[in-house]
């Protein structure tokens, strides 16, 4: 039996040297659980491609999820910028049902000097526009997963993503820790800091698997700077204890994704830091 708490890395593993479709293999050789096929600057990856990794991820046993590109504005001012955005996640729902992602993460946008209650009023009229093209275009396996977001410039914090999921459905939330800690400008000291996390998606959401990410991460007054890996905690927050430690006292199902530079090595040091807490 698999365990409660999955883990892997976001993109190909730092010393894997084959094709991204093919990765799945090396993955569950090494010990992971999951896959978070990145696609930041355009889905590039074909219908051939895409079908292999499906393939690959059961036969290897390995869950797979899909990063949507970088720009992806659902509250843009521009109805260019809606269009071209509608346009990305519609090649990503299309790519995610070929390769059979379980989640479909993207960042949902900039304010762009508007209030958020305006923002967020523009990002479900974008999403009611995104569904009709979806029927469409005849695509129907996916789910999307907003993800919050490290910038206080961004529409993307806890309650706003929550808010989105609630919506709608096809979507869930991709919990990044490191984002909430960033924007927060330290948020996340200890176990209980994130208590209040887990009631916000409890008291709205009903999800079988949190999708998530973590890393340690650097931040300014603005929120998000930089990644840095699991060895530089000490410099760094969050801490992923403690983390682990709210999931496994919850008995959260879940799967972590790991955005450290070290992506699947680290992911490993999670995973094993898991099974020794349980």
């Amino acid at each position: 039996m698999k365990n409660k708490v999955f883990f892997g890395p976001a993109g190909s593993p730092v010393n894997y040297k084959g094709a991204a479709y093919k990765a799945p293999k090396y993955i569950q050789r090494i010990g992971l659980d999951s896959y978070e096929y990145q696609s930041p600057y355009g889905v590039r990856i074909g219908e051939k491609s895409a079908r292999i990794l499906k393939e690959e991820s059961e036969k290897f046993d390995i869950l797979i999820s899909m990063h949507g590109p970088y720009y992806i504005n659902l509250c843009a001012r521009e109805s260019e910028k809606i269009d071209k955005s509608i346009g990305h996640l519609i090649a990503t729902a299309r790519a995610g049902e070929w390769m059979g992602a379980y989640r479909l993460v993207f960042h949902p946008g900039f304010y762009t000097n508007q209030k958020p209650d305006k923002a967020m009023e523009v990002s479900k009229q974008t999403i009611n526009r995104l569904f009709e093209e979806l029927e469409a275009e005849g695509i129907e396996d996916f789910t999307f997963a907003p993800e919050t977001t490290g910038k206080r410039t961004q529409q993307g914090n806890i309650e706003e993503i929550v808010e989105l999921c609630a919506s709608f459905d096809h979507f869930e939330p991709t919990i990044d820790f490191a984002h909430i800690h960033a924007r927060g400008r330290g948020y996340l000291t200890k176990k209980d800091d994130y208590n209040c996390i887990f009631s916000t998606i409890e008291n709205k959401l009903d999800i079988d698997r949190l999708h998530c990410h973590f890393t340690t991460i650097e931040y300014s007054h603005a929120g998000e700077v930089k990644h840095h890996t699991l060895d530089e905690s000490d410099e760094y927050g969050p801490q992923i204890e403690d983390l682990l430690a709210n999931l496994i006292d919850n008995g959260w199902n879940a799967n972590i994704i790991c955005e450290t530079p070290l992506r699947d090595i680290d992911a490993l040091k999670m995973k094993e830091l898991y099974e020794s807490m349980i």
